[in-house]
């Protein structure tokens, strides 16, 4: 397999960073992904080598059209963290690729469950001084707010099937999610610009593969690893809206802070957390290092943790990544049990919704954002989807509200093609 060498990423510091990275994102050769991290974007396009996997088999294809194929064995992500060895990747990670990690039936299909790409070309943006960067102001379109308050009689109901599922012990929490239809075409870039430029969040991305296209602003990560070994995640449970006024804002956080359903939603997301990175940590190193605290992301306000650890001898970041994912605050507690859950009550495959966007170094380190808050295109269709924590004191009109305060980081957004 005949492949081009990649060389380091250009870096370069502007004025307005999200502008220049928009408009790049929107001239680049695909595949694309824009990542934001720390107040920094990568943009990564055209690929040397495309890794993508499914229910039967993983398939490595090189620029030159040449490609190898080979069964999914008992570690799928062992033979992705194989087959991008050495190399600085980008991609996603379908919300269906749990059902193959925890050992539940997956359809039999070519659909894939991840696609990376190898790119030909890496621009890194930054916040500087640079008057000259070339890039003109612009008049951005205006953005056509989504109608997220439909009837949802079918998500009530499926709130109270699951209420019942965990008072029944067959589980102790479930996120069921929705979808809200766009019946028109959509700009994704400029949805993207429009919506970053007010919204919070811990990573943001437009994404353009494998015919998939997204644009999200994702409130945590599912998991981090350093090339040091040093791996975290950051489990967001329990919520309120964020209306952006201080005094309205400060009640709703106090009464998250007080309420004992989010409370116990967050605690046991919390648990689970650190019994997963201890699956893969070294004894002894796993801790919690920040405990509900409040992180505002968007229009929403939510109960926000960090647990860390350190790889234990002879793991990788895959092992970390397959240990942590689905996130747990996108899935539920036991996750076998909530992806089977949700499997049940809802009608759509979720797809990249509730995975995950990722970057991955050649010195071994992933950095994994949670795909919420998004926008999705595939096929001439175009949605967003938005879900809520189920637990033994859910009601059904309060998890449908919160599913409507969640979408309105980005349903305000979405600028017509």
């Amino acid at each position: 397999m005949t492949e081009t060498t990649i060389t380091a990423p250009a870096a370069r510091r502007v004025a307005d960073p999200l502008r220049l990275a928009t408009e790049l994102f929107a001239a680049a050769e695909q595949p694309a992904l824009l990542y934001e991290r720390a107040g920094t974007w990568t943009l990564a396009s055209g690929a040397v080598r495309e890794v993508v996997l499914t229910a039967r088999g993983l398939t490595v294809r090189a620029a030159d059209g040449t490609r190898r194929t080979e069964p999914v064995g008992d570690q799928p992500l062992q033979q992705v963290a194989a087959a991008v060895a050495g190399l600085t990747a980008y991609g996603w990670i379908g919300f269906d690729l749990s059902f193959l990690l925890h050992g539940l039936p997956v359809p039999q299909t070519d659909e894939p469950l991840l696609h990376l790409f190898v790119p030909e070309r890496e621009v890194m943006i930054s916040e500087g001084a640079d008057p000259g960067d070339g890039i003109a102001a612009r008049s951005m379109p205006a953005p056509v707010a989504v109608d997220t308050v439909e009837p949802g009689g079918e998500y009530r109901r499926a709130v109270a099937g699951a209420v019942a599922d965990i008072r029944a012990r067959r589980l102790q929490k479930v996120i069921l999610s929705r979808v809200v239809e766009i019946g028109h075409d959509v700009d994704l870039p400029a949805t993207y610009e429009t919506g970053r430029r007010a919204n919070t969040p811990a990573r943001s991305f437009l994404l353009d593969v494998g015919g998939l296209r997204s644009a999200g602003f994702s409130p945590e990560t599912v998991v981090e690893v350093g090339a040091d070994g040093r791996v975290s995640t950051q489990p967001l449970a329990g919520t309120r809206a964020f209306f952006g006024d201080a005094a309205v804002d400060a009640g709703l956080r106090a009464d998250l802070l007080d309420d004992s359903k989010e409370i116990f939603e967050h605690a046991i997301s919390v648990r689970l957390a650190c019994d997963e990175l201890r699956q893969v940590c070294a004894a002894g190193t796993v801790r919690v290092d920040d405990f509900m605290d409040v992180a505002e992301r968007g229009s929403v306000q939510h109960l926000a943790s960090r647990v860390s650890g350190r790889l234990a001898d002879g793991n990788n970041g895959w092992h970390a990544l397959a240990a942590l994912f689905p996130a747990i605050t996108a899935s539920g507690v036991p996750k076998a049990a909530a992806c089977a859950t949700i499997r049940r009550y809802e009608r759509q495959p979720r797809g990249l919704y509730s995975g995950a966007v990722l970057t991955v170094g050649a010195d071994g380190s992933i950095d994994a954002a949670l795909v919420l808050r998004s926008i999705f295109q595939q096929a001439g269709r175009t949605w967003l989807r938005a879900g809520a924590g189920i637990v033994d004191q859910s009601t059904p009109d309060r998890e449908f509200e919160e599913t409507c305060e969640k979408l309105r980081s980005i349903s305000r957004f979405v600028v017509p093609a």
